[in-house]
């Protein structure tokens, strides 16, 4: 006889490999033909989550898995748009060449800043990593027979077959593809497993032999290299760089990218970046929507006068999205909070467990 816990344990696991492969399809498929049926600006924000995404995934290999208070991440990605900008424009460097550059140039300033930051621990890092990112932003801010100053280089060459929306994406989500696959490896191989033991246990690690501040060493080299290769890829989108590229409320948005999607799950920081990146676009727009839908609602209750008053308080609204998203970071400290991914494995856990339980 086949009790129906029995039923379910042979069925579950079925259906959650058919579930599993499906959405592995769609999110093979998705990316790719994305820019055949999408809008020209659908398309510059698919390329612009997918670089924050991996900006944020950099940050988050030295926050999220070596539990490093990568503070001023956003200094890597600056530096990194910089270098190939300034390749560019000011040296007469191949495109092609200068993209190597960029990567280049953030690890490098990574290592600089990581000989000195090192030896601090915890928030002392963090503070020293944000003086230092401070000093460099500020340098960039007022050179400007340079870098261009607070106007930043706008209208950088890129090759031809990247000089189109199409064109950028593609070379954006191939890029994109082999540094989230080479930091996923990264993670899962011995280094990722011992970074996430210092984490867990700095003491313990280095009673057992492991060398704490060379792995985070590194780690800030590799965080700081594919924060830069974020870098080129902005520059790839949109031809430009400008100063606040570098400035410390960058690396902020990065960090709650990271706490939004889950820093424990190796995709939460991309998921976290889409979150944001609608966020930052949509919220206006959206509450334009709420706003006229409620004067709508109820009609002769609300005064012409009121009701444009309230349309020009929707429209600027779009001033303060981060003001919807403080909210929404609130929400998920106090109720999920190891991010939205991280909410799903729990579920998925407590699913196993249910299951479990049945046998």
């Amino acid at each position: 006889m086949v009790t129906g816990n029995a039923t379910l344990k042979n069925m579950l696991p079925a259906g959650c490999k058919t579930w599993g492969s499906l959405g592995v399809i769609l999110l093979v498929l998705l990316p790719a033909v994305l820019p055949l049926s999408a809008f020209r600006f659908y398309i510059y924000l698919a390329s612009v989550i997918l670089l924050y995404g991996l900006a944020a995934t950099s940050c988050n290999l030295a926050l999220g898995y070596g539990g490093i208070y990568q503070f001023h991440h956003a200094v890597f990605y600056g530096a990194g748009a910089y270098g190939t900008a300034l390749a560019i424009t000011r040296m007469d460097i191949s495109p092609w060449i200068a993209f190597l550059c960029g990567p280049v140039v953030s690890a490098l300033l990574a290592l600089i800043m990581g000989l000195v930051c090192i030896r601090l621990s915890k928030l002392y890092f963090g503070m020293l990593q944000i003086s230092l990112g401070s000093l460099v932003w500020a340098v960039v801010y007022r050179w400007y027979s340079f870098t261009g100053g607070d106007d930043g280089i706008q209208g950088i060459p890129v090759p031809d077959i990247l000089a189109s929306a199409r064109g950028a994406y593609y070379f954006v989500l191939a890029v994109a593809g082999i540094s989230f696959f080479a930091l996923y490896r990264i993670i899962k191989s011995p280094f990722g497993i011992a970074l996430q033991g210092i984490r867990d246990n700095p003491v313990r690690s280095e009673m057992i032999g492991i060398n704490v501040m060379a792995h985070q060493l590194v780690t800030l080299v590799i965080a700081g290299f594919f924060a830069g290769v974020a870098g080129v890829l902005f520059v790839v989108v949109d031809n430009t760089v400008f100063p606040d590229m570098l400035f410390w409320t960058l690396s902020m948005e990065l960090i709650i990218m990271c706490l939004l999607g889950g820093m424990y799950n190796f995709f939460g920081p991309l998921t976290g970046a889409a979150i944001v990146i609608f966020i930052r676009t949509f919220a206006g727009s959206f509450v334009e929507f709420l706003t006229s839908s409620a004067i709508g609602l109820f009609g002769g209750a609300i005064s012409e006068s009121a009701a444009d008053s309230l349309m020009a308080v929707a429209a600027s609204f779009s001033s303060y999205w981060t003001l919807v998203l403080g909210v929404i970071c609130i929400l998920v400290i106090f109720f999920v909070p190891n991010g939205v991914l991280g909410f799903f494995d729990r579920l998925k856990q407590k699913g196993r467990e249910a299951v479990a339980v049945g046998e």
